[in-house]
């Protein structure tokens, strides 16, 4: 089993979390209908992630190798929420591992308040993947949204994690 970590991106990093997004980008082909630019990717304003304070990038290693990411964002879909899981991502050879898991715990833990975590409709294993680790972190009080609108279109698991 590897030895998992987890780590806050600084602007040094930001190459590395621009090659991980691509990556996960592509992997969500299936379900979110992109097409690639003039440079042949995906491209995503990851800058903003490294700039903004409002903002988190996190990464997650395996032994000291990148093996995914998590992005922290305050704009969210429901009035009074207050950390949008962004995007997430864990390397298909560390899925099913625990990255994942204890990945999602450690961002939480970072950032305590009003939490949504949304999945696109089709992404089936996704959303299983948040309820699971979801329900687990907070012992099943969360509350599970399905919209459908301007402000987002598929899921959203509801928490608070301010009290410990």
């Amino acid at each position: 089993m590897p030895e998992f970590t987890f780590r806050k991106a600084i602007w040094e990093d930001r190459a590395v979390l621009s090659r991980l997004l691509e990556l996960y980008q592509y992997d969500l082909s299936e379900v979110w209908p992109q097409t690639l630019n003039a440079h042949g990717e995906y491209g995503f304003a990851v800058d903003r992630y490294l700039r903004n304070p409002r903002l988190a990038a996190y990464l997650f290693l395996a032994d000291g190798a990148y093996a995914g990411f998590g992005l922290v964002d305050p704009d969210v879909s429901l009035l009074g929420n207050e950390f949008w899981m962004g995007q997430f991502f864990v390397m298909r050879r560390y899925r099913r591992s625990g990255l994942g898991t204890l990945g999602a715990r450690h961002i939480f833990e970072q950032h305590r308040g009003l939490w949504e975590v949304g999945q696109m409709p089709l992404n089936h294993a996704a959303r299983a993947f948040w309820r699971q680790t979801i329900g687990d972190y907070t012992g099943g009080a969360f509350v599970e949204h399905e919209l459908h609108d301007e402000r987002w279109d598929g899921f959203l698991q509801c928490f608070d994690n301010r009290i410990a």
